[in-house]
């Protein structure tokens, strides 16, 4: 395939593709030529609407099926893909890739759409494929994943000579004034907070109950928060990558009242993913009644506001950042590096909110990463794999500027010590 150097094709039309595309805008002399696709082609031209910019291509394809993506990537030829659609879209996208020479980027990792379980080692099972055709895949290009993994690998090149211990800790101190939302979209949200929680410690990995293990942290302009420990992708690439790693936890907040609603929602059967079948009367005809399966989580998602429409009346900010304790030349130190983040000012960029803008600015300096040549090498591999000094330039130039504290103050949260 023929491409242009900076030819880039985004999949999907949400929050996070919304933020993207206004990212990606902004830096047109990288992404000189752009199209975004989705299964729903309108919602792609309502986001070249609200950029101003018509000379953004759009088009419709269904990202489940491998024949209709070949069929565009054919006839757009994009250098490299964006893709921020659904997780359980991910294998298809790479598939398609695969099939038409094209280069791929993601901020999520692959789950299966029958089970609440996700890993890397599908995506990663790709990597000789891509090698092979000299393609490069950069897996979890968002925040966290993402930043999570640029910020380590940051550390590891600058103030480390083995990190021994690592916390990644994220706060979402906002207040979007609904009863029950979610951040991104509802079904991936609530699948992935009920899974049981997962942290490694001393070559192991060791499991918990969902949401069972907390403690407050305290969170840079924002104060302590009840934080959770949770299962996230990025420690699995992280302590491969970094084996000198003792101990490695996700921790992510959660308010009372988001908690309550959702005990709620699993006590009702509510964040099923298995079918069910349930007797709805026809549309045309409501005398008359059909059978039809329904996902319950799936049905919930659609009652629930729209992540995307929660920006207007959002205020407050988030906060995200890596605890890192290990040695340098012999001592033993300690390191917090960290992005705060304010709903409002996301909005008023981008019309998304806070959550979006954090993982949707990343997948573009990631993409730029690419298309510069800076981040380019054929296999699959994670954020971390590459040299994070000039993607860390760009979160300071586009939007998400970040933070760093040294020694005994860096310690002031998460409570190192072995809770679990």
């Amino acid at each position: 395939m023929n491409c242009e150097l900076n030819r880039v094709l985004m999949i999907g039309a949400g929050g996070v593709a919304t933020v993207a595309a206004f990212k990606i805008a902004q830096n047109a002399d990288v992404f000189t030529d752009f199209m975004i696709a989705s299964r729903r082609k309108e919602k792609c031209d309502a986001i070249v609407r609200a950029i101003g910019k018509p000379g953004i291509k759009t088009a419709q394809v269904d990202a489940d099926d491998v024949e209709q993506l070949k069929a565009l990537f054919n006839d757009y030829k994009p250098t490299l893909v964006i893709n921020l659609a659904l997780p359980y879209q991910d294998l298809t996208i790479m598939d398609a890739c695969l099939a038409c020479g094209v280069n791929y980027l993601d901020t999520a990792n692959y789950e299966p759409r029958d089970e609440a379980h996700f890993e890397y080692s599908w995506q990663w099972a790709y990597a000789d494929r891509f090698k092979q055709a000299g393609l490069t895949a950069i897996l979890g290009c968002g925040f966290d994943p993402g930043v999570s993994g640029i910020f380590t690998a940051y550390a590891a090149k600058h103030y480390f000579d083995e990190i021994h211990y690592l916390d990644i800790v994220d706060c979402n101190a906002g207040n979007h004034h609904k009863a029950f939302a979610t951040n991104f979209n509802p079904e991936i949200n609530i699948r992935e907070i009920t899974q049981k929680g997962l942290y490694y410690k001393d070559g192991k990995w060791i499991e918990t109950d969902p949401l069972a293990v907390h403690q407050p942290i305290d969170y840079p302009n924002i104060g302590p928060r009840e934080s959770y420990l949770m299962h996230h992708e990025e420690l699995e690439s992280l302590v491969k990558n970094y084996p000198t790693i003792k101990q490695a936890r996700f921790w992510m907040t959660f308010g009372q009242q988001y908690l309550t609603y959702l005990d709620v929602i699993q006590n009702l059967g509510m964040s099923r993913i298995d079918e069910i079948e349930y007797e709805a009367p026809l549309v045309d005809t409501p005398n008359k009644t059909a059978r039809v399966k329904i996902v319950p989580l799936q049905f919930l998602k659609a009652v629930l506001p729209n992540p995307q429409d929660l920006g207007e009346n959002y205020d407050g900010e988030t906060s995200i950042g890596c605890h890192i304790r290990g040695v340098k030349d012999g001592k033993e130190c300690s390191y917090y590096v960290y992005n705060n983040c304010k709903h409002q000012e996301a909005y008023r960029e981008t019309g998304m909110q806070g959550v979006s803008y954090t993982t949707g600015v990343p997948a573009m300096i990631g993409a730029m990463m690419f298309l510069k040549g800076i981040w380019r090498k054929p296999g699959v591999w994670n954020v971390e794999d590459f040299d994070p000094d000039p993607f860390m330039e760009q979160l300071n130039k586009q939007g998400l500027p970040w933070h760093e504290v040294f020694g005994q103050e860096a310690e002031m949260a998460p409570n190192i010590p072995e809770k679990g």
